[in-house]
């Protein structure tokens, strides 16, 4: 028998004064659901959420929740007036016994109970709601960027416990890693209306890109028939006019079916200019160390950064990846050991805190009133890489229209607050970008697009980030900050270090100083024909390429069972998608193995 299901939402129609946001919009959610809600930023994900939890009231339309079911949201601004701590807020509706839920999500998501709110940061008032959804176990969970301000082990530990939990849940997040882990279909918000594909996120961006091809050709077939019909109205009604007065309505109906359809939103037109070249060297670091009373940031680093690196530093928070970045940039002085810095340095910096923009300023205000940026006697346009540019056709590059060009920071969402600092950032020249935490809030196709133009870009890179597949596909060399002063250098990113530590990923802290390894002398490596990284990466393969081998041999043995198929179908595919996932590496992995091994030689 069908089980009920959880919520169903139809016929949604919600705007706000302009064009309506969704239209007839209808959705179902079942028990067991876990759900990737995607789209870009500004499409109506966090407010669809919102009508999902009875929180936004929609124009029309009707949202329904099974009686005895019960649906939870993780709130991004909580109201906590009326509590005192932390722990008060995510206790409420608890029963006494009830109470260690709150502690275990405390220890898990790494935040304090006994924390007054009056001292709280944003980052630990959403861990606190998060702490409260989890602990309430509602039967729906809506989860809206519950990564957001979570270091990569509290990632971890979340994501161990939604795969456990018999609750369905619907997520919006920027992290993939996150969402290929958890999702099991995939819900898309594009122009007005959702479509539901019962596959996870790891199957999105093919699906998109398939619904997107079909639509350009349908639109091209139909602007080539609309062409066609129009020629021959030209050239040949005038002596059929009464006769083919159908023809004529049906290219006016054509016109208007061209009219109405709804243009996909377009890429942000991001862009970085390196200024003058740096010196080959950007930062030198030797033995640095430095303290806050009885907290040791980092103890005796030593690291070098050539232009054209990208360096991600990871850990947990509060380890003092800011720190080391103000370190490396002389904002701060080390206790011990020498920063040196290269010659003909040009920074910018994107900061995680958005400090760098004043709420109560327009988006016109936050560009020209930059000094950088500013056109000397003109009002209306900016500096942009050397050339003055009107402010609202730079703000259309990123995705802004006319309308929010004089509306006030506040009123953007966080991913459009990340795509006005961006426009910041890339408006003037640089050769070091500094990069705290950029991803937050930024949509899929911004994120790539981000990558893209940092692969293009001829400068040197400082990455703090929590998002463990950007990190894979932009971090060069990865410094993991352990806690304790420990600061380790790794070669790639994070799953290149993941392989090298020969440790799973939540597990950043550790028991005991490792041993550091000799460094190899530059001029060693160079007489081989490999970098630094690369010396690395051919050091540490080895031991990957022996562990995917074990690992394909496990596989192997346990899918050599005849029995396995007919008795657990569902345990035979997983271990078959493995078996095949871990060739592939395997092969990769042998491939880059002899390329660097060829190099080394050469």
């Amino acid at each position: 028998m069908a089980r009920a299901p959880l919520l169903q939402l139809s016929g949604i129609s919600l705007g706000y004064g302009g064009e309506p946001l969704f239209s007839d919009l209808s959705l179902v959610v079942q028990p067991g659901d876990r759900l990737a809600l995607v789209g870009r930023n500004g499409s109506g994900k966090s407010t669809l959420m919102k009508v999902m939890a009875g929180l936004v009231e929609a124009d029309s339309g009707s949202v329904i929740v099974t009686p005895g079911q019960s649906v939870g949201y993780m709130e991004q601004d909580p109201d906590m007036s009326g509590c005192a701590t932390l722990g008060d807020f995510a206790a409420q509706g608890l029963e006494p016994g009830e109470l260690y839920k709150v502690e275990r999500a405390g220890e898990g998501l790494k935040f304090d109970p006994a924390r007054p709110v009056a001292t709280a940061s944003g980052g630990e008032r959403r861990r606190a709601a998060l702490a409260a959804l989890m602990a309430q176990e509602p039967a729906l969970m809506l989860l809206d960027e519950p990564t957001n301000h979570l270091d990569i082990e509290a990632i971890s530990w979340l994501e161990s416990e939604l795969k456990s939990t018999r609750a369905a849940f619907v997520m919006i997040s920027h992290d993939r890693a996150f969402l290929r882990e958890l999702s099991r279909a995939t819900l898309w918000i594009d122009r007005g209306s959702v479509r539901r594909q019962e596959k996870g996120f790891e199957h999105f961006e093919a699906w998109r890109d398939a619904v997107w091809e079909e639509e350009d050709t349908q639109r091209h077939k139909l602007n080539r028939l609309i062409k066609s019909e129009a020629r021959w109205a030209v050239e040949g009604i005038s002596a059929r006019r009464k006769r083919n007065q159908g023809r004529v309505r049906a290219l006016q109906a054509l016109r208007a079916e061209r009219a109405a359809q709804i243009r996909r939103q377009g890429r942000a037109d991001l862009a970085l200019e390196s200024g003058p070249q740096s010196g080959k060297k950007v930062i030198e670091v030797e033995g640095l160390s430095k303290r806050f009373g009885d907290t040791e940031i980092v103890r005796n680093l030593s690291l070098t950064v050539q232009r054209g690196d990208r360096v991600a530093l990871v850990g947990p928070n509060g380890a003092g990846k800011t720190t080391l970045l103000k370190l490396f940039l002389g904002e701060i002085a080390p206790d011990s050991g020498t920063v040196k810095q290269g010659t003909n340095l040009e920074v910018a910096v994107f900061d995680q805190a958005r400090a760098q923009l004043d709420p109560e300023m327009s988006l016109w205000e936050s560009l020209t009133g930059d000094s950088d940026m500013r056109v000397s006697g003109r009002a209306d346009q900016v500096m942009v890489r050397g050339a003055p540019r009107h402010v609202v056709g730079y703000l259309k590059d990123f995705l802004f229209d006319e309308a929010q060009a004089r509306a006030p920071v506040r009123a953007l969402s966080g991913g459009e607050k990340a795509r006005l600092l961006l426009a910041r950032l890339m408006a003037r020249q640089s050769n070091l970008l500094v990069l705290d935490e950029p991803t937050n809030d930024l949509d899929v196709e911004t994120l790539d697009l981000l990558q893209e133009v940092l692969d293009d870009y001829d400068g040197t890179v400082l990455l703090v980030s929590h998002d463990r597949d950007f990190l894979d596909r932009v971090a060069t060399a990865t410094v993991v900050m352990e806690g304790e002063g420990r600061a380790v250098v790794y070669a790639g990113g994070w799953s290149d270090m993941i392989a090298q530590r020969g440790e799973r990923a939540a597990e950043i802290a550790v028991d005991k100083p490792k041993p550091a390894k000799a460094k190899p002398r530059p001029e060693a490596a160079a007489a081989k024909g490999l970098s630094f990284t690369e010396r690395h990466r051919l050091d540490a393969l080895p031991a990957e390429i022996a562990r995917l081998e074990a690992e394909i041999a496990k596989l192997e043995q346990l899918m050599s069972d005849p029995e396995l198929y007919t008795r657990e179908p569902v345990k035979f595919q997983k271990a078959t998608d493995a078996l095949v996932e871990r060739q592939q590496k395997l092969s990769a992995a042998e491939e880059e193995w002899l390329v660097l091994e060829e190099k080394a030689e050469g």
